[in-house]
């Protein structure tokens, strides 16, 4: 009857609440539980393993380019890093209310690490994430434009509950790529979150998009009300280097 029990959970494709019983079977761990105590053991079981599977499903989604976590972030002196403001942003209720977040400094600081760190805690919290560089963002856009998809891309992005943005500015933004990005923070503004970093101060964005009134458009939804995080110190990477 066991045999028949755990084939009938593979079937149902209950992996969590199979292994569980397996266990308990071969351990005689389920000798020691009520029936009530048994259920709820199997119960418990198949939650942990369906939300586990749900958290790698989000990740692999994401497509990060770094693995990163929030409890490997370096908060040196030098760095200029807050840990309650990063500590704050990692319980992700900014995603809940739809903001966004700057992350600015010098190459090799640790801007994508952070960025990558935030975008894993909303995964674990359950949110889909998206992770973008702004040449591949761009290309992407060009390409659906070109095929007829631009509408489904941007109904994609748009269902993200995070999307990361790195590099902004790294190339140069030009008319088509501009009013690319205006429609995305358009769709996304007020309800859905962005974490956009770059090499360029905020202060110098406007330069970075040549029609103004665009500029204006696309500054005035995301950088008057993010929260802004400005990275300071030693290229990390050239520590590393320098370490080895």
């Amino acid at each position: 009857m066991n045999n028949q029990t755990i084939e009938k959970m593979k079937l149902m494709r209950f992996h969590g609440m199979q292994q569980a019983f397996e266990t308990a079977l071969q351990t005689g761990k389920n000798n020691d539980f009520t029936t009530d105590e048994l259920l709820s053991y199997l119960i418990d079981a198949e939650w942990t393993d369906r939300a586990n599977r749900k958290i790698d499903r989000l990740i692999k989604s994401a497509r990060f380019r770094y693995s990163a976590s929030i409890e490997d972030i370096n908060y040196a002196p030098d760095r200029n890093l807050d840990k309650n403001m990063v500590l704050r942003l990692a319980n992700c209720q900014f995603i809940d209310r739809g903001e966004n977040l700057i992350i600015t400094g010098a190459t090799g600081v640790g801007k994508s690490h952070l960025a990558s760190a935030i975008g894993y805690q909303a995964c674990m919290k359950g949110h889909k994430v998206l992770y973008l560089s702004t040449g591949k963002l761009f290309s992407r856009l060009k390409m659906s434009k070109a095929d007829g998809s631009y509408m489904k891309e941007l109904n994609r992005i748009e269902k993200q509950d995070l999307i990361v943005i790195e590099d902004l500015g790294l190339q140069p933004i030009d008319k088509q790529n501009q009013l690319y990005f205006l429609d995305i923070i358009e769709d996304r503004h007020g309800k859905k979150s962005t974490i956009l970093t770059s090499q360029i101060p905020v202060n110098k964005w406007h330069d970075l998009i040549e029609d103004s009134t665009i500029a204006d458009a696309i500054l005035d939804r995301i950088v008057h009300t993010a929260h802004r995080i400005e990275m300071k110190g030693e290229s990390m990477r050239k520590k590393k280097a320098i370490n080895k």
